[in-house]
């Protein structure tokens, strides 16, 4: 598979400020074979440590964390030397063995000539429990999303129709009826199969959908594994409700989260550490409402009122029990909507935008206000072609945007101060200045 993360990766390598890295994402994601194919294009030699299955060296870590020790009980553990620049150290799994995570600190100021990667799934929760603390400053931070629609695509050996799309995007131009069909096609097998790495691999095997929701029902069962085995039994009884709930909070025609969807009487004193836990794990996507749609969103921000989507699109779809064929035939399912907003907030989120709605006294809510060019710029969404919105009127009407954009199974366009842009083709549109990378709150 071809990830863009791996451009990030050679740019860090290259860098004469280099600081050790941190690699986050959910469990699922691809990080240890990111790295693995990282460190075989563009070094002569990998160290690698998984302190989840390699229990014996991550006892080395509790007598001293100094490079000087660790470099060469590593030569000693593995038999081979570590050279600086052509040796590259991965430290995987990292929450299970924290003071590995503080030896980072160490490697920045006494060694910064070796090469070191550290990468693990539930960073932010572990941290949250743990005695250690986090090497702020001392480490460069990434996080690794599933794939978006434009690596789907290139893992299916569709990086023509991936070059078309970007090159219409940029021209602003229609793409050729044919192509834009076929991009919609493209587009709802996605939303069944998702961005996880091993669902799309097994869909590609004979491109049957139904194949995929074997490898997605044992990642959510690894997920519930995991609040299982980091968290106590209170805590993941409610996790896993609030966990549950994404797709009844999504169907609601308010889709703000409601804690009395979880639980009867529920309330944010029961639940809001919940979903900070899945939050922090990479699981869920927050979108906060902001009452004004002024720079920065940020202090317009209502805290007490938000939306949440999960993580990656296939799973909400297999989670939901929705029939895929409703999908990949166009049909008017309701839910079909709620999928769609999903996945555009996974796939602003990847592309570093910050997650916000604007909603006006209950009267008209744009699904997502966005910072782009340094503009405030509102995102209607629609899962067909048809595009009427009352509320991006109210919005434009009250604001004047410079301009909107609506994200829908039309083809490219701009009419009436509206950008049109096809629903695959959101991967175009990127941040100017994305969020900083790093662990989300916990």
């Amino acid at each position: 598979m071809k990830r863009k993360m791996l451009q990030k990766l050679v740019a860090w390598k290259n860098r004469s400020n280099r600081k050790p890295l941190v690699l986050y994402g959910a469990r699922q994601v691809g990080k240890t074979w990111l790295i693995h194919e990282f460190g075989k294009a563009h070094y002569e030699d990998i160290i690698y440590v998984n302190f989840e299955t390699n229990t014996r060296f991550a006892k080395e870590f509790d007598a001293d964390i100094s490079p000087a020790f660790l470099l060469n009980r590593m030569e000693l553990f593995f038999q081979k030397r570590i050279i600086p620049g052509r040796t590259l150290i991965v430290f995987d799994e990292v929450q299970v063995c924290e003071r590995a995570l503080t030896s980072l600190k160490y490697f920045y100021e006494d060694a910064p000539e070796y090469h070191v990667i550290a990468a693990g799934s539930l960073l932010g929760v572990s941290l949250n429990r743990g005695r250690y603390s986090f090497p702020v400053g001392k480490v460069e931070l990434l996080t690794l999303f599933p794939l978006d629609f434009e690596e789907f695509l290139w893992a299916l050996d569709r990086e023509r129709l991936a070059t078309e799309i970007r090159e219409a995007f940029l021209g602003n131009q229609p793409m050729g009826e044919g192509l834009h069909q076929l991009a919609l096609e493209l587009y709802r097998t996605y939303l069944v199969v998702g961005g996880m790495p091993a669902a799309i691999l097994e869909y590609g095997k004979d491109f049957r959908m139904f194949a995929a929701r074997d490898v997605q029902n044992l990642i959510l069962s690894a997920y519930m594994a995991d609040m299982a085995k980091y968290a106590t039994p209170l805590e993941t009884t409610r996790t896993s409700a609030c966990f549950n709930s994404i797709p009844a909070q999504l169907a609601k025609e308010n889709h703000k989260f409601q804690y009395k969807v979880v639980q009867k009487g529920g309330s944010s004193s029961l639940f809001g550490v919940s979903l900070d836990w899945l939050a922090t794990a990479g699981l869920i996507l927050k979108c906060s409402k902001i009452t004004q749609a002024l720079m920065p969103p940020a202090i317009y921000q209502d805290l007490a009122s938000f939306k949440v989507y999960m993580s990656d699109v296939g799973l909400l779809v297999l989670k939901s029990g929705m029939v895929p064929h409703d999908i990949v035939s166009g049909s008017n399912n309701p839910f079909l909507g709620a999928i769609t907003e999903n996945y555009v907030a996974a796939a602003l989120h990847a592309n570093g935008y910050a997650l916000h709605y604007w909603e006006s006294e209950s009267i008209a809510e744009v699904d997502f206000v966005i910072v782009h060019d340094d503009k405030l710029i509102p995102v209607e969404v629609k899962a067909n072609e048809h595009v009427r919105s009352r509320s991006l009127s109210v919005y434009i009407q009250k604001y004047k945007p410079q301009y909107a954009i609506r994200i829908s199974a039309k083809n490219f366009g701009f009419e009436n101060g509206i950008r049109s842009i096809p629903l695959y083709a959101i991967f175009c549109l990127e941040a100017a200045h994305p969020e900083p990378e790093g662990l989300p709150p916990g």
